[in-house]
């Protein structure tokens, strides 16, 4: 009778046990991301530009869909808001800027292009190099804010899974490997006078 009571018990522990060794064993599950190390709006004559810098590494799947010739597209967005009292927030800017990377097998050349523009790079680190670095992108017109006024700036940068080849699509929403982005970085910009 008595030992018929502790039976369950005696399961439960083990199944204790055998869980607290598997989730020990598997290690951490940790997504891969995008970390915006700073991010700052200068006058560039007609507006603003962003100039911001985001560090990350590609996991080695990544690494190796680049280098089996399928392009990974990096979204960067950036928003300015104004928060006020009487109604919703007022958005006057939401941009975003896609840069793609791809591997030219034939050149044996890693290629960065956005619009119009694309560069060449001999090796994957020097193509990244780019990617991690955006600069002078125009995001706000002159006559999207007001003088005086404060604004919240925010921005961001992720692999774009959207952008990809419609195959590699649905392998990339149920991959873990294919998670790659970074948290809103925000920061406050007044605007002092007009962009000269």
């Amino acid at each position: 009778m008595i030992i018929k009571r502790f039976l369950p018990l005696r399961l439960a522990a083990a199944l204790w046990i055998a869980l607290a060794f598997w989730l020990t064993a598997a290690g951490p599950a940790r997504a891969e991301s995008i970390a915006v190390q700073r991010a700052s709006l200068q006058s560039d004559g007609s507006g603003w530009s962003l100039d911001a810098r985001f560090e990350f590494e590609l996991n080695s799947n990544l690494e190796d869909a680049v280098n089996k010739g399928i392009p990974l597209y990096f979204t960067t967005d950036f928003e300015l808001s104004r928060p006020r009292w009487y109604w919703f927030d007022e958005q006057p800017v939401s941009v975003s800027q896609s840069i793609r990377l791809s591997f030219q097998p034939l050149t044996r050349e890693y290629r960065v292009s956005t619009g119009g523009l694309q560069l060449g790079f001999a090796s994957l680190n020097e193509a990244l190099a780019v990617i991690k670095h955006v600069t002078s992108w125009h995001v706000i017109d002159r006559n999207q804010v007001h003088v005086g006024e404060t604004y919240n700036a925010s921005v961001r940068m992720q692999l774009d899974i959207a952008l990809m080849p419609k195959p590699f699509q649905i392998d990339a929403v149920n991959n873990r490997d294919w998670n790659l982005a970074s948290d809103w970085k925000r920061f406050t910009f007044t605007v002092t006078e007009r962009a000269k």
